[in-house]
């Protein structure tokens, strides 16, 4: 069975595939933080569910990428996990 990673690597040759990836780049550094800060912290997603008062269903949405949380999320996320809320923006190198 090829991984996920391998099969990446051979897809970013594809001009396409590594315009629509870049697009996308920052929704799955988003979910990505979000993923390492809760086992950083020892929390299922159930957990942490429970912490900001939703489903696990959501929160393994969140951690997909499937669903863009909201500002006011993050800061529940933030408050939840004892983490403080950064949001930046960068001009394009």
């Amino acid at each position: 069975m090829t991984k996920l990673s391998e099969l990446h690597k051979q897809w970013m040759d594809d001009p396409q595939y590594q315009k629509d990836y870049q697009s996308l780049e920052a929704e799955f550094n988003l979910a990505q933080t979000l993923i390492e800060t809760r086992t950083k912290i020892g929390l299922t997603q159930e957990a942490l569910a429970q912490r900001m008062k939703t489903t696990q269903s959501a929160i393994a949405r969140m951690e997909s990428g499937k669903s863009i949380p909201s500002a006011s999320t993050l800061k529940k996320f933030a408050e939840a996990t004892g983490t403080r809320l950064k949001i930046s923006f960068e001009l394009p190198v």
